[in-house]
């Protein structure tokens, strides 16, 4: 494949303050801590950083997949940092944060694929303010009952799997399968009838919108509340190609699409990312 940039319409020209984000930087170097913020490229990091959000990285900054479309590095995973747990609770007490988002990158090395450490990790945060509300991004931890039996039934308020992109463009996810990801989210609640279950899509890869409803259906089908829209960007020249910019009002229009099908909130935006502004959806699951 060959691979170009496409050049960014007015509405994706963000501006990224750069002290803002080293402030902030600083601090989670203190405690030898990640954000997936930094390892992903994340467009919206002036702005979260900016309101002392961030979507904390646990298990290293290496994933031992690789899809085409990510800026996390890929290889050889180093070993689980014990003390991460309690460094993440010190960090969000810290930074007084009340929402907290925590994923990682696929750990296939893990024979439970880093279930037990994102449990302990949310166990840490619930041990020191219970009131927090802790919501993690998991991969498919390889369909694994117990792994997803253990993640269902942790203190976590959210668990979210993003499917990514429609089954026809499945081969940007390398090692991944779009009928075990819906499974893993069918399982969550089949574990725990009451925890909240999101996912997420990028978009401008060549899906067509009767392709993206489809998506919609199955996710409620399996009993996902949560989802949410972004613009795919290209995060470097090595990555996937953007077939289109897509325009502002069809994230509109399906956001709108969505909420009429029964998703309880959805944030369909060109800069919406799984983990932007995520204290939002319980705040409106009822609007």
């Amino acid at each position: 494949m060959q691979y170009s940039f496409k050049r960014k319409p007015e509405w994706l020209r963000k501006k990224i303050s750069f002290s803002i984000n080293k402030e902030l930087e600083s601090l989670l170097e203190q405690h030898n801590i990640s954000t997936v913020c930094q390892e992903a490229m994340c467009p919206n990091i002036s702005e979260c950083f900016s309101k002392k959000q961030a979507t904390f990285f646990i298990m290293g900054t290496e994933c031992t997949r690789r899809c085409t479309f990510c800026a996390v590095d890929k290889g050889h995973p180093k070993p689980l940092d014990h003390q991460e747990p309690a460094n993440i609770a010190k960090a969000v007490k810290i930074m007084g944060l009340r929402h907290v988002v925590i994923t990682s990158p696929t750990r296939d090395d893990l024979s439970d694929g880093g279930a037990q450490h994102f449990c302990k990790t949310v166990q840490a945060i619930k041990d020191m303010d219970n009131s927090i509300v802790v919501e993690i991004l998991i991969p498919d931890l390889q369909e694994d009952k117990d792994s997803i039996k253990q993640i269902a039934n942790s203190d976590a308020d959210i668990v979210a799997h993003n499917l990514e992109t429609i089954p026809r463009l499945y081969h940007i996810r390398k090692g991944a399968s779009y009928k075990r990801s819906l499974n893993v989210l069918k399982m969550l609640k089949e574990y725990n009838s009451k925890i909240a279950t999101k996912s997420g899509i990028m978009v401008g890869l060549g899906e067509k919108r009767d392709e993206v409803l489809e998506l919609m259906q199955h996710l409620l089908d399996v009993g996902c509340e949560y989802f949410s829209i972004g613009q795919y960007l290209q995060p470097t020249q090595k990555h996937e190609n953007i077939v289109e910019y897509v325009h502002p009002s069809e994230f509109e229009t399906l956001r709108i699409i969505g909420l009429d099908m029964g998703f309880r909130y959805i944030q369909s935006s060109p800069y919406t990312r799984s983990s932007y502004m995520a204290h939002e959806y319980l705040e409106h699951q009822n609007g």
